[in-house]
């Protein structure tokens, strides 16, 4: 089993920064994609930024230039760097992660945090 915990949301004004983490563990064999996705008040949950093993990543257009999605391997953790910030942003910030579910398969499992709240104000 793996478990995926999530840090760094808050409170910020517009223009400011967060930098949210995801640390995953349990019983990890192996990590492919990591990927954090958002979802506001009343809306669907939608991709914000994700990021392979190999470094390869994918932004949605509203947050390009704006946040950097990073990872290290080494600790399993993914990261978010989130810069000028804007009261769009608001919403719950949710990671998840594909974890091998055997060895000697190609099978993996998707494996999601709780969430972590950012609220921008104006």
């Amino acid at each position: 089993q793996v478990q995926l915990v999530e840090s760094g949301g808050g409170l910020v004004q517009a223009g400011g920064s967060l930098r949210l983490s995801c640390a995953a563990s349990g019983s990890i064999r192996r990590i492919n994609n990591m990927g954090w996705y958002r979802q506001a008040p009343g809306k669907q949950r939608e991709l914000v930024a994700t990021i392979a093993t190999g470094g390869t990543t994918n932004y949605a257009d509203s947050v390009k230039g704006r946040f950097t999605i990073s990872r290290d391997n080494a600790k399993n953790t993914v990261y978010l760097q989130m810069n000028s910030l804007k009261p769009e942003d608001t919403a719950v910030y949710s990671c998840n992660a594909q974890h091998l579910a055997a060895y000697g398969t190609n099978v993996y499992v998707l494996y999601w945090g709780q969430g972590t709240q950012v609220t921008v104000s104006s």
